[in-house]
């Protein structure tokens, strides 16, 4: 059973590696012309088989099923210094011609009532492998360093109480989003002097 886990999550791994070579290599491309990258960093991952197995249970989503319903198994996070960066980065994935993005679901524009705030793509990504191309699914999500600090938080507490957390620290929660939220808004005012700023100190460390 191990060995056909193994074998099947053999695609998603070998494109999550892929993806993250590709999309950091972006951000170098940035940093070589001395232009702001809309990309912080980036991060992946493939699904745990006990998450899969957890959440097939709980979509109702025969095993024999999970390559085509759940669409998560695959997973990148593009981390985002302003929101006009992630609308940025949601346009250069549109673009690409090495994946066919199937779905959008932007939830900074439409916030979850919990607070969450981030864009999905799902999109669909070709790997290479030894019996020819096989096209799964990888789930991408783009959202600035405070939507993500606050993420995984409520990310943790609510693994932490089995996705009930309680009303009080649901209430914090949801300001703590808002202030996250003034807090991007903020950052976004004084960009150009943000940017100028980290352009001055990139120069200055270089020539240390």
């Amino acid at each position: 059973m191990e060995n056909q886990w193994e074998n099947f999550l053999s695609p998603y791994k070998q494109a999550v590696e892929e993806l993250k070579v590709k999309l950091r290599g972006i951000r170098s491309q940035f940093e070589l012309t001395e232009v702001h990258s809309p990309i912080e960093f980036v991060t992946g991952r493939v699904k745990p088989i006990a998450s899969i197995m957890d959440k097939a249970k709980r979509k109702g989503i025969p095993l024999n099923q999970i390559n085509e319903e759940m669409q998560d198994i695959a997973g990148m996070r593009i981390m985002c210094q302003f929101v006009d960066d992630i609308h940025h980065v949601v346009q250069m994935l549109r673009d690409r011609n090495d994946m066919e993005v199937l779905e959008e679901r932007d939830y900074i524009a439409h916030t979850k009532d919990s607070g969450y705030r981030s864009f999905h793509i799902v999109t669909r990504y070709p790997v290479q492998g030894m019996e020819g191309e096989e096209k799964i699914l990888v789930e991408i999500q783009i959202r600035t360093l405070a939507m993500n600090f606050w993420a995984t938080i409520e990310h943790s507490l609510n693994y932490k109480y089995s996705g009930n957390i309680p009303e009080e620290i649901k209430n914090r929660l949801h300001r703590a989003s808002e202030a996250a939220y003034q807090l991007d808004e903020e950052m976004s005012q004084i960009r150009g002097e943000i940017q100028e700023a980290q352009v001055i100190f990139s120069r200055k460390k270089d020539t240390e």
